[in-house]
């Protein structure tokens, strides 16, 4: 990355630095997209099935991933300030501290997940396939986490683009292994849903595999020396990863874990109404990944020039981030209004299916408007390492607010499973505000500092 002093080079840094992220985040969201829709094609039992898997694995996943984005803003202000020989300790310490959340998860999944299924009260077949891809995918859960500390790496030194040809490699590896393990081609056995599980945990070792020979040969990432020298874990910088990384990790999960939590408390409806929600969430998760991606970059940017004590560049990168990503909502917003229909048949079939699906698409519009504003500037608090007051504010959104107005909603009015998705958008709204309302106040703060010196 590099200083820049004029807003048509502030533009051109942020695409070159955003476009690569999107991509990568779009394909890893394709990972899941297509794990639900092949497997749509198999049996409406194995679509409900894989759903319901996705929608309990993905809030874990998010939300730990989320944690071990504290080494995005560590890195890039490091950087910022010159001080790139304390980034390889820091990386190590990462990915030590990645693979322990790793084996914890999954100890912790070992006893729940057939509890919580349980709990659904499920179709027999839709259970099983969502308990099976879950067992499935959980041996792809430690090179995920090491993978995303990488990537996180490369990313903090704005080498988006090498991140994202890692990504694009795999995708098409996961749709063939999806192709023959869900369909059982060329000699493969025919696992249905499961078989989704099956291959993202490959895909998953793949990119890890990938990435540490990348990190340890490519260029600039091999002038850190990475794995030339191995640290001893160290408990400090654990608490500091911990301290940065729980309160991004814990806003991702509550955002993330609310529609776990919906897709529990709909599992009344019939498998129809659970399949349609649960297509037309991951397609509204797919279209989260633009201001995800408009967020981390904002990480980033604001990060380095955070670091660098030009807060003024900061604060324009902030609002050319929060600027995209609301024009690109409104954009999708057309997208689905005038091809909601086509955008339901991708995932199915059934004329019921699609009907159901592409009526809770009409709600995914009003979603995503107010994630373009609520995402990208918890991206640019992170830069700022201000996080906390973030995870505060997702909480009440979303916990406080959202799903007890969407209960109420659903349950005593005539929406139906509607009334859920109502309230998260009066949660997200409220969320959207209150986040704003936090960036200006840092801003100013940060402002004052500088100034009193």
């Amino acid at each position: 990355m590099n200083q820049t002093f004029t807003t048509s080079q502030k533009w051109k840094q942020f695409l070159i630095i955003l476009l690569p992220i999107l991509i990568t985040q779009i394909s890893l969201s394709a990972i899941t997209f297509f794990d639900t829709n092949m497997s749509g094609h198999y049996s409406p039992q194995d679509l409900a099935g894989v759903a319901i898997g996705a929608s309990l694995w993905v809030p874990i996943q998010t939300g730990l991933s989320g944690i071990l984005m504290g080494i995005t803003p560590i890195v890039s202000q490091l950087i910022g300030s010159g001080r790139k020989s304390d980034v390889r300790f820091n990386v190590i310490q990462a990915l030590y501290f990645a693979v322990t959340i790793a084996i914890f998860i999954l100890l912790v999944g070992s006893f729940i997940i057939g509890p919580v299924l349980e709990f659904m009260s499920l179709e027999d077949r839709v259970q099983s396939v969502a308990y099976y891809f879950l067992c499935a995918i959980s041996f792809g859960v430690i090179p995920l986490f090491g993978y995303t500390v990488l990537r996180n790496f490369m990313d903090s030194l704005g080498q988006t683009r090498i991140t994202m040809i890692i990504t694009l490699i795999s995708l098409p590896i996961n749709i063939l292994l999806n192709y023959l393990l869900i369909f059982g081609q060329l000699g493969f056995p025919r696992l249905g849903g499961v078989g989704a599980g099956v291959a993202s945990a490959c895909t998953y070792w793949i990119i890890f595999f990938i990435s540490i020979v990348v990190v340890h040969r490519i260029h600039p990432f091999a002038e850190y020396g990475i794995f030339r020298k191995w640290h001893g874990p160290s408990i400090r910088k654990w608490k500091e990863l911990l301290t940065i990384g729980i309160p991004i990790g814990f806003a991702i999960f509550f955002e993330t874990s609310v529609f776990s939590a919906v897709t529990l408390l709909m599992s009344s409806f019939d498998t129809a109404t659970i399949a349609a929600h649960q297509a037309a969430l991951n397609f509204a998760s797919t279209l989260y990944m633009i201001p995800l991606s408009i967020s981390m970059a904002l990480t980033i940017l604001v990060g380095f020039e955070v670091g660098a004590k030009r807060l003024q560049d900061a604060k324009k990168y902030s609002i050319i981030g929060i600027g995209s990503a609301v024009t690109l909502s409104l954009l999708t917003a057309v997208v689905l209004i005038v091809f909601g229909k086509q955008v339901a048949g991708i995932y199915s079939t059934d004329p019921l299916v699609i009907s159901l699906i592409q009526h809770f698409l009409v709600y995914a519009i009003f979603f995503q408007i107010s994630d373009a504003v609520a995402t990208p500037v918890q991206g640019s608090l992170r830069g700022y390492k201000d996080v906390s007051p973030a995870f505060i504010i997702t909480f009440i959104a979303f916990w406080v607010i959202g799903l007890p107005v969407g209960f109420i909603t659903a349950t005593y009015t005539t929406l139906g499973p509607y009334g859920y998705w109502i309230g998260l958008i009066v949660g997200l709204g409220f969320g959207a505000f209150a986040l704003l309302w936090r960036l200006v106040r840092i801003q100013r703060k940060y402002n004052q500092k500088l100034t009193s010196k």
